[in-house]
């Protein structure tokens, strides 16, 4: 299949309508995100995502099929990344712990997809030590297909900050999608800061 065939058909699959009962995020303006200490100044429109309270905020340039921005903030212990959605029966939900190292949250965001939206095949890629929101923290790379069939690509950035996680993931479909949206995403994320608490 070419190129221009295989993102027709990522087209058909993923098409979706305007979104319509959301709110604009406006350029160059600092914005707080995830109920949260984290603030972050995006150089270019976002269309942030209603939904049911979670700890969880969702910003979308096209349509959350075709690109989604995830902002966690403040998760603290006992608390899951996705709240009220992870409640489920078959599958336990993790949890985050400030006994964490930061390295132990790139299983933690693969435990959370599997539960939420059953899949059984995610591969976290690389990972890497940067500077995140002013803080130590971590970057990775990670893919999984869910049950539309449809590779996803994502890259996630996250730091624990006074015992709380912190994190920005933007995934995409791989073919196109991913490499059309991430400038944008990374945009985001080098804006973002997280004010630690005083002491």
């Amino acid at each position: 299949m070419s190129l221009r065939g295989g993102l027709l058909a990522v087209l058909l699959v993923l098409a979706s309508p305007a979104i319509a009962s959301n709110t604009l995020i406006v350029a160059g303006r600092s914005v707080a995100v995830a109920k949260s200490a984290m603030t972050v100044t995006p150089d270019r429109e976002w269309n942030r995502i209603l939904s049911p309270p979670a700890p969880n905020e969702v910003w979308t340039i096209d349509g959350q099929d075709l690109n989604e921005l995830d902002f966690f903030g403040g998760i603290a212990t006992n608390q899951s990344l996705f709240g009220e959605k992870m409640k489920r029966r078959s599958r336990p939900q993790p949890f985050f712990n400030a006994t964490m190292l930061i390295t132990d949250v790139p299983a933690l965001l693969e435990n959370s997809y599997r539960a939420l939206i059953n899949i059984n095949v995610m591969a976290i890629d690389q990972i890497e030590p940067v500077t995140f929101a002013g803080h130590q923290g971590i970057r990775f790379t990670y893919g999984y297909t869910p049950r539309d069939e449809v590779r996803r690509k994502g890259e996630a950035h996250a730091a624990i900050v006074d015992g709380k996680l912190y994190m920005i993931t933007f995934e995409a479909p791989a073919l196109h999608f991913f490499d059309a949206g991430i400038a944008a995403a990374r945009a985001v994320v080098a804006s973002a800061t997280v004010a630690a608490t005083k002491k």
